[in-house]
């Protein structure tokens, strides 16, 4: 729960009193180890649940240009514009 909402110091507070009032919750002693843990390596926990959330795929690069008909058999279909999408997709972290 603290690291899915991404807890700031005062939630955190708020959460583990409120866990500690719970009948079969944690003890204060806890709550402080917690509280301590969290400071200590809540952007660390944070980035590590981005990075298992992202697809395993990712864009490297993107090119694109729009080109127009110059010539053609049929009038209507000159000066029609097309676009032309070029994407490279890798690994993540690779």
């Amino acid at each position: 729960s603290i690291a899915s909402a991404d807890m700031d110091l005062n939630q955190l507070e708020a959460f583990l009193t409120a866990q500690t009032k719970k009948q079969g919750g944690i003890t204060s002693d806890q709550a402080a180890v917690i509280a301590k843990f969290w400071k200590n390596h809540r952007v660390k926990i944070h980035e590590s649940l981005i990075n298992q959330s992202r697809w395993d795929n990712v864009l490297k690069n993107m090119n694109w240009r729009v080109d127009l008909k110059s010539q053609s058999r049929h009038i209507d279909q000159i000066n029609t514009p097309v676009a032309i999408v070029e994407m490279e997709l890798g690994k993540n972290g690779q």
